[in-house]
């Protein structure tokens, strides 16, 4: 298998709603609109596909960032619930938090020793 990329996909019941919720979180507008009621955001070495249905719960996206602190504040400010920082020591620390149709996402920092 020669993966070259990755597509994570998350299914949302208002487009409109979802598309202005991701904007404001991600700090831009999506990169590509495929096709209608699709929307997807290059996020790092992925894309993160939106697209409109009924949602399915079980399945998370995670995010990389290079620091997760500011982060966690600058989603709080645009009143997003964020849950508890939890850190592994000289390994990773990470949140979660939701999208209004109970999508699950997290944001995660690497922590390298020393």
């Amino acid at each position: 298998m020669d993966v070259i990329e990755v597509t994570v996909g998350v299914t949302v019941r208002d487009g409109g709603a979802a598309r202005a919720w991701y904007t404001r979180v991600l700090g831009r507008p999506p990169d590509l609109e495929p096709a209608p009621g699709v929307f997807e955001f290059r996020v790092g070495a992925a894309w993160l596909q939106v697209h409109v249905g009924e949602p399915t719960p079980g399945a998370v996206v995670r995010l990389g960032v290079r620091h997760l602190l500011p982060e966690r504040d600058r989603l709080r400010r645009l009143g997003i619930s964020v849950g508890k920082v939890e850190t592994i020591p000289h390994v990773i620390r990470y949140l979660d938090f939701l999208d209004p149709d109970g999508n699950r996402l997290s944001l995660y920092e690497l922590l390298r020793p020393g």
